[in-house]
Formats: C-alpha cells, sequence, structure tokens
C-alpha cells in the first residue's frame, strides 16, 4: 500500500476569498467574516511570528475548506500594536460546533497554542471575543496560523 501524501499546509494569510478562488482549496467566506489583516509579522508578547492574521475584536472569519483536512494549527495572542493592555477569548468552530476555546487572554501575556483535528469537516470558523471592556480597544492575533489539508 503506498505511503499516503503528507498534509499541505494552507496558511491563513495567503487563502483567497471564496468571491475570487476557484473553490479547490481553502477558501475565506467573504460574506459571512468580519474584516481581518493578513499578515507576514504579527507580534505577541514582543515575539515577531512569521505569518497570520489579526482581527479586531468582536470577530468572526468563516472559512470554507473545499477538501478533507486534516487539523488548524495556530498561537493565538493580543497582537503588541493594541491600545492598552486588552483582554480577548479565542474560539475555534468547525460545522458550526465549537471545537477550542481559549482562557482570557491579556496583552503582554505569550502566545496561547492551537491544535483543532478537522476530519470530515467543511467549514472552519475563527472568533474573537473581548473579555472586559479593554478587549475592543485589542487586535485578536492567529499567528502562525495554518490548516493542513490532504
Amino acid at each position: 500500500t503506498p505511503t499516503p501524501p503528507a498534509p499541505a499546509p494552507y496558511r491563513i494569510n495567503a487563502l483567497a476569498y471564496d468571491f475570487t478562488g476557484d473553490g479547490s482549496r481553502p477558501e475565506v467566506r467573504a460574506a459571512e467574516s468580519d474584516w481581518l489583516w493578513q499578515r507576514k509579522a504579527p507580534r505577541i508578547d514582543g515575539t515577531a511570528y512569521p505569518h497570520g492574521v489579526s482581527v479586531h475584536a468582536p470577530s468572526s472569519v468563516v472559512i470554507d475548506l473545499n477538501q478533507p483536512c486534516a487539523a488548524y494549527d495556530a498561537v493565538v495572542g493580543v497582537d503588541d500594536l493594541g491600545l492598552g493592555p486588552g483582554a480577548l477569548r479565542f474560539s475555534v468552530y468547525a460545522d458550526g460546533e465549537r471545537l477550542w476555546r481559549s482562557g482570557v487572554v491579556r496583552g503582554g501575556q505569550p502566545a496561547v497554542p492551537v491544535h483543532v483535528p478537522l476530519a470530515g469537516r467543511k467549514t472552519l470558523r475563527l472568533v474573537v471575543t473581548p473579555a472586559g471592556p479593554a478587549g475592543r480597544l485589542a487586535f485578536g492575533d492567529w499567528a502562525r496560523s495554518q490548516i493542513s489539508c490532504r
């Protein structure tokens, strides 16, 4: 039996939007997603990451997977660009079911790792909510954010 191919990574900061893509790979569903900043070097607690996306809470980003995928991985935290400390909660949903949720993440804290299995799933939704009034001043980062698909 041949060895199955290694999962192909799709970086969230490099995904096409559904109105420009061809439906063969993961795409951001524009009509159901809030603003996102597709970045090359988000910073969390002084650490720069090679890629990721930043959002302004409250935020929801919906991604159609469009093919079998194995997992979603990232590190999350409050971006160093925020105005003040801010506090946020991060959640990952697939096909409408919450699969992961962070505790309260504050500005100046290290990034929190995320790993969510996606086998058999069709959509991924990344959600950031403010945790307290200062959360609306913070940018939430999904750094090293990628989907592994076959």
